[in-house]
C-alpha cells in the first residue's frame, strides 16, 4: 500500500470520526440529554453490586405466598394474583435509551412450597393487533414480542438463569450463556383486546439456590415489543455500561421453599436405526446395503444438595445432533467444529476456562483447556487397520461407556465443575489374506477427567479459579503407542477483576501442560503443525523443565500458555491492551483444541460508541487498533493495522465494515517444518449489511475482498435470506461463492542434497486457483410449542486448480522461481485425470529429477438432515431423524456449476433413518 493511499485512508477516517462526533454532540444538545445517573435528573441507573449505593438504589420486588393452587392457563384469573404487588416501572434500553417504556407492563410473583409462579400482563396500545407472535421451536430465536425473567438465585452477582415466553407460548431458557439447559417447567399465554398475558410455573426443584429459610435473589425483567423494536427493562443500565447480574434488582419474600434435595431425574432412551449405504463395495464383507441397529441408554440427574447436581449418562446417544457442514481444508491445521451433543453442552459454563475478549482481533485463540469433542472421537489409528488388509471395518467414533459430571456452586460462592468419562477400547475388523478375519486395535481404553473451580469475591467483581485436566490411555496393542500419548495433564489458573463501577476490567489466565509417551509419540508431537520443532533454522531453545528444542529421545514434553488483558469496557470511549503467548512445548490437544504454539501476540484498540440516536443512525461503534506477533526466535510473524465501523440506521438496518492491512513478515509455518520464508504485505476488506429483522423477509449481504503485493487475491460473496411466509414457518437460504488465487500453496517436500539453502530438501509450492460455491438451507416448521420439524441441507462444490510449481529462492525471502519458466524443466506424462509431472529443478545441474502427481481435484458434497421433534409430555421427547450424505471427487480442477451440480446429485448416497424415544421420570 502506497504512503499516499495510507494518508488518504487516515484523512477519510478522521473526517468521518469528526463528522459523527459533531452529529452526536448536536443531537445531544438538541435533545437536552445527559448521562443517566443514580438520583434525580435522569433515568435511575442501578449501581454495580460492589458500589455502596447498590443496596439503596437497586429496584426491589416481593413474592407472595399463594393461598390456593394456581391454574396455569395464561388467563391471570386466579384470585391469588391480587395478593401480589405488580412491578410496573420499566425503562427503555432500545430504541430511546433511558426513557419510560411506551407500553405498560405488569409482572407479579407468587409461590407455593414447591413452585414459583410468575404472572405478567403486557398491554399494547393497539390491543391484539399490535401483538407480534411467532411459533418456533423451544429456545429458537422468536423475532416476536417476548418476556424474559432472569434470576440470580445465589445473589452472587455473577450467575443467572433465564426463562422466556412469547405470545405463542414458546419457551426459552438458559443457564448463563448455556441455552442447552432444558429444565422442566410450564408456561401458558393468552392474547386479548388489551395485549397479551402469560403465566409461568417453575418448580424449585429445577433451580439451584442456597439452603436457607429466607431467600433473596437477583432479578431482571425484560420485555420486547417487536413492532416498535422496543426493549424495556426493570433494572436499568446504559448500553455502554458493564451490566449483567451485578446490576440486577432484588426479589425477596421467598420463605421455606422446598428444593427437593433428594430429587432424582431419569431419562432413559431407546433408539432404532437403519443405515442404507449407496457406497458399499460388493466385495467388502463388512458392508451391506442395509444395516439395522438398536441401542438403549439413560441419562441421570441427582441433586446432591440444593445447589450441586450429579449428571450421568450410560451409553449416550447423539443421533439427533445436526451434522457438521462439509469443508475443503488445504492448510496444515485442523478444522474446528463446535460441540453439538447436549450432555456436554449443558453446564459447560462451569467448565469454561481462558475467557478471551477483544474489540477487534484476528488469527488468535483463547487459552482453552477443554474441547469435549475429543471425547468419543474417531479412532486415532484407523490407518493401522486399513493397511493390514484389503478391507477394514473401522468404527466411526469411540464408544462412550459412561460419563458423569458434578456442577453447581456452594453457599460460599465456589463454582464447581467435575467431569469424568471413559471410552471403550475400539477394534476394527480386517479382511486379511485368504479372507481371514483379523481384529486390530485402533483406539485404546481411555479415561478423561476435568476439575474446574472458581471462587467469587467482592460481590462478584473478583473471581479466581483453577482447572486440572487428565487423559490416560491403556494400550492393549503396542502398535498404537508410537501414535498416541500415554497420558497428558494440564493445570491452569485464571482471574477476572472489575472495578470503577464495572468500567474497568482485567482478565488473566495461565496454564501448564505435560504429555508423556514413547519417544516416537513425543517426536510426533514435536514435529506437528502446532510447533514444527524440526525446523532446521530454529535458533533458540533448550529442554529444561519446559520443552523448546527437538529431541527424538524425549518421553515427555511440557509447555506453558499465558493471556492477560486490561481494558476500559464501558463508557463512550473504551480501550484495551492484551498479550497472549504459547511456549513451543505447550500441548493439550488430547482434551482441548490447539492449532499453534511458539508465539507472543500483542493487541491494542481504541473504541468509541454513540448510543444517542442521530439524524441518520441509532447507534454507532467504531474501533481502530493494531496487533503484532513474534515467535520465540524473535522473528516478527505478523503486524497489522485494523479498523472497524458498525452502525444501525434509523430504519433498523445494521451495517458493519472493517479492514486489515498487514505488512510483510516472516512465515515460520508455510514450509510445514522447513525453514522460515517471508510473506507479502496484504490487505483485507469486509462489509456486512443486514435488513430489519422484524420484516417478513430478512436479508443480509456480506462481500469480502483481499489481496497481497505479489498478485494473490481472494474475494467472497455470501448472503442470507430468511422468508417467514407464516407465523410458524421460516426458510433461510445462505448462498456463498468464494474465489481465491494463491501464489504459494504448499504441495510437498522432496529430499535433495544439492538444495543447500534449504538444508537438503526442496519445498514445492504452486499457484492455486480455488473456486467454491455452496447453498446452506434451513427450514423450521413449528406445529406447536412442543412439536417441530427442522431441515438442514448443504450442497458444496469446490474446484482446485494447481499450476506453476515453484520453490522459494532462499529462506526468509519471498521471491520464488517457477519450474519450467525461471529454472529447470517440467514434463507431463499420462492422460488427463492421471497425469504426472516430471520436474528437473535445475535442468542440466546435479539435482535429481522428481515426480509429482497432478494435485488438481474437484470435490462435491451434499449433507443434510431432517429432524422431527415432539415433546409429548414435559421432559420426554420423540425424535425422527433422516440424515443423508453424498460426495464425490474427480481429478480435475476446473469449475462448472451446472456439470458439478449434476454430478453431485448423481453421486452414491448414504442414508440413515433413526427413531429415538426418551421418557423423563422425576423420582
Amino acid at each position: 500500500m502506497s504512503s499516499t493511499l495510507v494518508r488518504s485512508c487516515v484523512l477519510v477516517a478522521a473526517s468521518l470520526w469528526l463528522a459523527i462526533s459533531a452529529e452526536s454532540a448536536f443531537a445531544q444538545t438538541q435533545n437536552g440529554s445527559e448521562e443517566p445517573r443514580s438520583g434525580g435528573g435522569g433515568p435511575l441507573v442501578t449501581p454495580a453490586a460492589s458500589e455502596d449505593d447498590h443496596e439503596r438504589l437497586a429496584p426491589r420486588a416481593a413474592a407472595v405466598l399463594a393461598d390456593a393452587e394456581i391454574e396455569v392457563d395464561g388467563l391471570l384469573d386466579d384470585a391469588a394474583w391480587a395478593l401480589a404487588e405488580p412491578i410496573t416501572r420499566f425503562l427503555q434500553r432500545e430504541p430511546n435509551e433511558g426513557l419510560p417504556s411506551t407500553q405498560r407492563t405488569e409482572v407479579r410473583f407468587l409461590y407455593s412450597s414447591t413452585t414459583l409462579y410468575i404472572g405478567a400482563r403486557m398491554y399494547d396500545d393497539l390491543g391484539a393487533e399490535g401483538v407480534v407472535s411467532r411459533l418456533v421451536r423451544r429456545d429458537a430465536e422468536t423475532q416476536s414480542d417476548q418476556l424474559w425473567i432472569s434470576f440470580d438465585p445465589f445473589l452472587d452477582h455473577i450467575g443467572e438463569v433465564s426463562f422466556s415466553v412469547n405470545p405463542a407460548g414458546v419457551r426459552s431458557d438458559a443457564a448463563g450463556h448455556d441455552d442447552s439447559w432444558n429444565p422442566v417447567w410450564r408456561a401458558r399465554t393468552h392474547i386479548d383486546d388489551e395485549g397479551w398475558t402469560a403465566e409461568l410455573a417453575i418448580p424449585f426443584s429445577q433451580l439451584r439456590f442456597p439452603r436457607s429459610v429466607d431467600q433473596d435473589w437477583g432479578l431482571q425483567i425484560e420485555r420486547t415489543v417487536n413492532r416498535l423494536n422496543e426493549r424495556s427493562v426493570w433494572s436499568f443500565w446504559r448500553q455502554n455500561q458493564g451490566g449483567g447480574p451485578s446490576r440486577y434488582g432484588h426479589l425477596s419474600g421467598l420463605s421455606n421453599v422446598q428444593a427437593s434435595v433428594d430429587k432424582l431425574e431419569l431419562l432413559p432412551y431407546v433408539v432404532s436405526q437403519l443405515d442404507r449405504s449407496g457406497t458399499n463395495d460388493p466385495d467388502n464383507p463388512f458392508t451391506g446395503a442395509n444395516d439395522t441397529q438398536y441401542r438403549i441408554g439413560a441419562d441421570l440427574k441427582y441433586l446432591l444438595t440444593s445447589n450441586l447436581t450429579l449428571t450421568a449418562t450410560v451409553n449416550p446417544d447423539f443421533g439427533q445432533a445436526e451434522v457438521d457442514p462439509a469443508v475443503v481444508n488445504l492448510s496444515a491445521f485442523e478444522t474446528f467444529f463446535p460441540e453439538k451433543r447436549e450432555f456436554f453442552i449443558e453446564g459447560r459454563d462451569k467448565f469454561g476456562f481462558g475467557d478471551f475478549w477483544c474489540k477487534f482481533c484476528s488469527n488468535v485463540s483463547n487459552l482453552g483447556m477443554l474441547f469435549t469433542r475429543r471425547i468419543g472421537r474417531r479412532p486415532g489409528a484407523g490407518f493401522l487397520a486399513s493397511s493390514a488388509g484389503e478391507f477394514a471395518d473401522v468404527p466411526s467414533a469411540s464408544t462412550i461407556l459412561g460419563a458423569a459430571k458434578i456442577t453447581g456452586r456452594t453457599n460460599g460462592g465456589t463454582s464447581v465443575g467435575i467431569l469424568g468419562t471413559v471410552t471403550q477400547r475400539e477394534r476394527a475388523q480386517v479382511s486379511g489374506v485368504g479372507s481371514e478375519l483379523l481384529r486390530q486395535e485402533v483406539e485404546p481404553l481411555t479415561s478423561y477427567g476435568v476439575a474446574r473451580v472458581k471462587q467469587d469475591f467482592m460481590d462478584g467483581d473478583l473471581q479466581i479459579g483453577g482447572i486440572a485436566t487428565s487423559v490416560v490411555r491403556n494400550f492393549d496393542d503396542a502398535a498404537l503407542e508410537p501414535f498416541m500419548n500415554k497420558h497428558s495433564e494440564g493445570f491452569g489458573v485464571d482471574a477476572e477483576y472489575w472495578w470503577g463501577d464495572r468500567n474497568y476490567h482485567w482478565l488473566f489466565s495461565s496454564a501448564m501442560t505435560n504429555i508423556s509417551g514413547t519417544p516416537e509419540a513425543i517426536a510426533r508431537a514435536q514435529n506437528s503443525s502446532a510447533r514444527y520443532f524440526q525446523r532446521p533454522d530454529r535458533e533458540h531453545g533448550s529442554n529444561g523443565f519446559f520443552t523448546d528444542r527437538f529431541d527424538e529421545t524425549l518421553t515427555s514434553m511440557r509447555g506453558w500458555g499465558l493471556y492477560s488483558r486490561v481494558a476500559k469496557d464501558a463508557g463512550d470511549w473504551q480501550w484495551e491492551a492484551a498479550v497472549n503467548a504459547r511456549s513451543p512445548g505447550f500441548e493439550n490437544n488430547d482434551i482441548a483444541f490447539l492449532t499453534r504454539t511458539d508465539y507472543v501476540w500483542m493487541n491494542a484498540n481504541l473504541s468509541r460508541s454513540w448510543t444517542t440516536p442521530g439524524s441518520w443512525y441509532r447507534d454507532i461503534f467504531a474501533t481502530i487498533g493494531s496487533q503484532q506477533e513474534f515467535n520465540f526466535d524473535g522473528d516478527l510473524t505478523d503486524r497489522e493495522l485494523h479498523g472497524f465501523l458498525g452502525f444501525q440506521t434509523r430504519f433498523y438496518w445494521n451495517i458493519n465494515m472493517f479492514g486489515i492491512f498487514r505488512q510483510g513478515a516472516i512465515d515460520d509455518r508455510l514450509t510445514r517444518g522447513g525453514p522460515a520464508v517471508r510473506k507479502a504485505p496484504s490487505t483485507f476488506l469486509s462489509t456486512s449489511i443486514r435488513t430489519d429483522s422484524r420484516k417478513p423477509v430478512i436479508a443480509s449481504f456480506d462481500p469480502t475482498a483481499g489481496w497481497n503485493d505479489e498478485g494473490g487475491y481472494n474475494f467472497g460473496l455470501s448472503g442470507n435470506v430468511t422468508f417467514k411466509p407464516a407465523s410458524n414457518i421460516s426458510l433461510t437460504l445462505n448462498p456463498s461463492y468464494n474465489r481465491s488465487h494463491r501464489t504459494a500453496q504448499y504441495v510437498r517436500a522432496v529430499d535433495d542434497p544439492t538444495a543447500q539453502n534449504f538444508f537438503g530438501r526442496r519445498y514445492i509450492f504452486s499457484t492455486l486457483d480455488q473456486r467454491s460455491a455452496s447453498m446452506t438451507t434451513r427450514l423450521n416448521w413449528t406445529f406447536s410449542p412442543t412439536m417441530s420439524l427442522e431441515l438442514f441441507l448443504q450442497p458444496l462444490v469446490s474446484a482446485n486448480d494447481f499450476s506453476e510449481f515453484k520453490e522459494f529462492d532462499a529462506p526468509r525471502e519471498r521471491d520464488k522461481s517457477v519450474f519450467g519458466q525461471d529454472v529447470g524443466t517440467v514434463q507431463t506424462q499420462g492422460e488427463p485425470g492421471s497425469q504426472v509431472f516430471l520436474i528437473d529443478p535445475d535442468g542440466a545441474g546435479p539435482s535429481a529429477e522428481f515426480s509429482l502427481p497432478d494435485p488438481d481435484f474437484n470435490f462435491r458434497s451434499l449433507r443434510g438432515n431432517l429432524v422431527f421433534r415432539w415433546e409429548y409430555t414435559p421432559g420426554s421427547t420423540l425424535f425422527l431423524v433422516w440424515t443423508q450424505d453424498r460426495n464425490s471427487t474427480d481429478p480435475f480442477g476446473d469449475f462448472d456449476l451446472g456439470r458439478d451440480t449434476s454430478d453431485l446429485f448423481a453421486s452414491p448416497t448414504d442414508n440413515i433413518f433413526l427413531l429415538k424415544l426418551t421418557y423423563w421420570l422425576g423420582i
